[in-house]
């Protein structure tokens, strides 16, 4: 068995949980739902960032980056 919590929802958390509670959960599912749902958007959240970190200090992707850039430039029709 997990631990047990007391919580004070907001108007707009309290929606929320009506809403997941009428898909047939239980107040505890959908509440055990939500928690680990929010830790999950926030590690892909900063993967995402280390992602992004990474590339931009990636000086031969800059390179790339910036050459294909260029290229399209080029190609690009006239205006």
């Amino acid at each position: 068995m997990g631990a047990a919590i007391s919580v004070r929802l907001d108007e707009e958390a309290v929606r929320a949980l009506r809403q997941l509670e009428a898909t047939g959960m239980t107040r505890s599912e959908a509440i055990r739902l939500a928690l680990v749902a929010a830790a999950s958007r926030l590690r892909e959240k900063r993967s995402l960032a280390d992602e992004v970190a990474a590339l931009e200090a990636d000086v031969d992707d800059r390179a790339e980056m910036l050459a294909v850039a260029d290229l399209m430039e080029k190609l690009r029709a006239p205006r």
